[in-house]
């Protein structure tokens, strides 16, 4: 009876063990633990947009990202957009003397049409496509081209230069939108996919790894926060799709590091939490409201924390206060060191620039200051950022 017992106990083993290697080679990602799904993404149901159910799951893939580039791919779209340059000529074009003659004054003026290329990415089904603010910067004409050989006229629901974000519109209805994954669930080292259309030679995909997060003072953009990745960026890109693994969309390819115009595996993309956030804005207004305080700030070197009577370099100085400002209206001053923002830490310029960037304008704010070597707490009423053009501060 033992016997017969241990003969059912090992064949039992035995085709066990054998179902798990089968599985564990064919179907790895069946074994994977799967993750509590994370929050969802700012403003994700009022955008319509989907959302991936485990955004952070990382599928161990042994010989191809095929699945992924199948979900993904249908929703990166070509960008094309055409405008007038107009050029100036003198009358001493020998052209322009031989129609006219010399006695004729003034200038010759021409104009001509020029033409480039980016990418975008179908954000939700009815026709809302996520760019670059540089691809579509003062188009006369955007069309939208999709995979599938269709192609639309697009209009430009609204841009924003100081994050290089820009939202366009096109009439069509059941468009196979891109799943939003969570940047903020990315790890260094983690498998991405850039899909664009490089050259216009047509949609490429490429593959890396992430190589960095949060990468700013790049002198990109206003506010920096970028995926830095080696999957390859060439003309054309920007605007495209960066996917991870799973073919979620993980951030907008928007420009590259390089020396001499082609790729050398430093890209940088701009992380899905941001996209949407802007997005949503650019959807509902047009434009993307920001904080703002109306002061100059610089970062404290260890020379000037001493001279200040610091216990340490962190925090900003106000160079100056902009009359009429939130901040002056406030009683901050020239000289002042802003230590934190409602009691997040202001480590550098570019942290006070963003910390107060995402204050919603008409609230107020705490912020905490060193005046002549003495804490104090300042409320400092929020204001609304200005246009790109008339902000020289923060």
């Amino acid at each position: 009876m033992m016997r017969r017992l241990w003969l059912v106990f090992a064949q039992a083993t035995t085709i066990g063990l054998a179902l798990l290697f089968i599985v564990s080679t064919l179907r790895p990602e069946w074994l994977s633990r799967r993750p509590a799904a994370a929050e969802p993404l700012p403003a994700a149901e009022s955008l319509g947009i989907k959302q991936a159910v485990v955004p952070d799951a990382r599928v161990n893939a042994l010989n191809s990202y095929g699945g992924a580039v199948k979900l993904a791919a249908p929703a990166v779209v070509n960008v094309y957009t055409t405008k007038e340059v107009r050029r100036r000529g003198s009358i001493d074009d020998p052209l322009y003397k031989y129609l006219f003659g010399d006695s004729r004054g003034g200038d010759l003026r021409s104009s001509d049409r020029v033409a480039s290329l980016g990418s975008g990415v179908l954000a939700t089904k009815d026709g809302f496509v996520l760019t670059n603010n540089h691809v579509v910067q003062a188009a006369d004409e955007i069309a939208v081209a999709l995979p599938d050989g269709r192609q639309f006229e697009a209009r430009l629901v609204g841009a924003d230069p100081e994050s290089d974000l820009a939202v366009l519109k096109i009439e069509a209805r059941d468009l196979p939108a891109i799943t939003f994954g969570r940047s903020d669930s990315l790890q260094v080292g983690d498998v991405v996919l850039a899909i664009g259309n490089p050259f216009d030679v047509g949609q490429t995909v490429t593959m890396g790894i992430v190589s960095a997060l949060g990468r700013t003072n790049l002198g990109i953009n206003t506010f920096e926060n970028f995926i830095q990745t080696d999957a390859a960026i060439n003309q054309g890109n920007s605007g495209g799709a960066l996917v991870d693994s799973n073919g979620n969309l993980v951030g907008i390819n928007t420009a590259i590091f390089s020396r001499t115009g082609g790729s050398i595996g430093i890209g940088f993309a701009i992380p899905s939490t941001l996209v949407t956030q802007v997005m949503d804005q650019l959807i509902k207004s047009g434009k993307v409201q920001r904080g703002y305080f109306g002061v100059e700030p610089e970062d404290i070197n260890s020379e000037m924390a001493e001279l200040l009577r610091l216990p340490r370099s962190e925090g900003v100085v106000l160079k100056g206060v902009r009359r009429s400002s939130p901040a002056a209206k406030a009683g901050l001053e020239p000289g002042d060191v802003m230590l934190s923002i409602n009691g997040q830490q202001i480590v550098n310029s570019r942290t006070m620039l963003n910390l107060i960037s995402q204050l919603p304008p008409g609230s107020a704010a705490r912020v905490k200051v060193v005046r002549a070597g003495r804490e104090l707490d300042v409320q400092v009423p929020v204001g609304e950022r200005p246009t790109p053009r008339s902000a020289s501060s923060n």
